[in-house]
């Protein structure tokens, strides 16, 4: 099943695969050669379109989803990003022409190609006019190197910033049912723009899986531990809409997971969740939410249900949340 992002061209699998927690952010990550089995067997299962950033690793993961995808490398879409200083995250952002142009040439290196097809400014930088970082891009699409620009995180400020130097292919930033924030101005200006949206942490970095509860613990290099909503007590609190997916999950014979993607892709027909995973069965599970259909009745009871829940914790410690939305 596929999808195309906005009015772009850009066609993509209806549910791609968000390749970061491969081997960064979520504890021990997979052995090289499981991670590039599982990226091969996800395009044995229908994925075409990858998620990757040279801030990953860093730079491990651009490596291993190259060499991945290099057999395939004309049948499937690579996404990855710019925009992070010396890929570390700690160090705030950089979206200088000259660095975005070092990243290009670095990241085509590692991912093995002579085309990035959709190049994402990661965070937007408070200190490069936005103009500039979309006008280096539209050279770098001109050049050859790069098909299409994306923003991360992006408010519709930058947004429209950007769109107006060199059309923007893709938004990609937080959404799923406990993180409905874009619904308020971002998805409204992506589909004035014609601008497609790609959903990140689409089952909120494992919550909505219902494989979690305040009982869990994480490796102690996993994001997870720094992340207010993942406190024991704002697990417990919010284990009612892992609930209220499992009873409609039942309901329809699918997974709280499933339910959870599928309810993104009924949201609008240029939305591509891409949820993240280092284990082949959860990948096919995922992969079967596309055939999942939800009917408006389904639809308005998983709203309903939801207004009665209040989702605690933010999903970000305050330094890294204040880098969003701008």
């Amino acid at each position: 099943m596929q999808r195309q992002l906005g009015t772009s061209g850009l066609e993509i699998s209806a549910i791609g695969l968000g390749c970061m927690g491969l081997n960064f952010a979520y504890g021990p990550g997979l052995a090289k050669q499981d991670a590039i089995s599982l990226i091969r067997n996800a395009f044995a299962n229908g994925v075409t379109f990858f998620d990757t950033a040279e801030a990953y690793g860093p730079f491990t993961n651009e490596e291993l989803v190259g060499e991945a995808v290099a057999p395939i490398c004309d049948k499937v879409v690579i996404a990855t990003k710019f925009g992070i200083k010396d890929a570390n995250p700690s160090l705030g952002m950089d979206s200088r022409p000259e660095r975005i142009r070092q990243v290009a040439d670095a990241s085509l290196r590692r991912l093995m190609t002579d085309r990035i097809d959709l190049f994402y400014q990661h965070r937007v930088d408070p200190n490069v006019p936005m103009e500039d970082v979309a006008g280096t891009v539209k050279d770098l699409i001109r050049e050859g190197n790069v098909k299409h620009f994306g923003l991360s995180e992006a408010g519709v400020q930058s947004i429209r910033r950007a769109h107006a130097v060199q059309p923007v292919t893709a938004l990609q930033s937080e959404y799923s049912l406990w993180w409905r924030q874009p619904e308020a101005q971002v998805l409204p200006a992506c589909e004035e723009l014609g601008i497609g949206f790609v959903a990140y942490c689409p089952l909120g970095r494992g919550f909505l899986t219902g494989k979690i509860d305040d009982n869990t613990s994480f490796a102690k290099d996993d994001f997870r531990n720094l992340s207010p909503r993942f406190s024991p007590e704002a697990r417990k609190a919010n284990q009612a809409l892992v609930d209220l997916l499992g009873s409609i999950a039942q309901a329809k014979r699918a997974t709280p997971a499933q339910i959870a993607l599928a309810w993104l892709l009924a949201q609008k027909s240029w939305i591509v969740p891409i949820p993240g995973t280092t284990k082949l069965p959860r990948l096919q599970e995922n992969v079967r939410a596309a055939a999942i259909a939800l009917t408006p009745d389904d639809l308005r009871g998983i709203d309903a249900g939801q207004g009665r829940i209040t989702v605690r914790g933010d999903r970000y410690p305050p330094d890294i949340e204040a880098q969003s939305g701008r």
